[in-house]
């Protein structure tokens, strides 16, 4: 692990983005509350916020934060795109960006396991970070 020892607590904020594509029809289902393993959206929102709070459980080289918030946002796009956003903030004295690109992950991958059975062929695309701030290097946006 790094050593971020000497560095100064500041408030540290990330916000990391994925898709999903699936049939339309799936979506569809997903939005009406129609999937077999109940309410997508809500278990998707929820194991993206366990995700954030876990990830140095997970990702051997990070360090445990004491997350101050972790949120979960969903949008459907035309053509069975479901776009995923996870914001993660801490006062501390490393950056989120892990976090926050693990949230959208879990969240997404609930999705999946939550659909599969009507759509197999849902595809988990473009995770990425879309803008951190906070620290020595401040604010970056894709």
């Amino acid at each position: 692990m790094v050593d971020v020892g000497d560095k100064a607590v500041t408030r540290r904020e990330a916000l990391a983005r994925c898709e999903i594509h699936m049939k339309p029809a799936t979506l569809a289902l997903i939005q009406k509350g129609k999937i077999a393993k109940g309410e997508v959206l809500a278990v998707a929102r929820v194991a993206g916020i366990m995700a954030a709070k876990r990830t140095s459980e997970t990702i051997p080289m990070c360090h445990p934060l004491p997350i101050e918030v972790a949120g979960i946002e969903f949008r459907a796009k035309k053509g069975g795109v479901l776009e995923i956003d996870a914001l993660v903030r801490v006062s501390g004295k490393t950056g989120v960006e892990m976090e926050a690109l693990t949230a959208v992950t879990a969240a997404a991958l609930t999705v999946y396991d939550m659909c599969k059975a009507v759509d197999r062929g849902m595809v988990i695309a473009a995770v990425r970070l879309i803008e951190k701030s906070g620290g020595r290097s401040g604010l970056w946006r894709r």
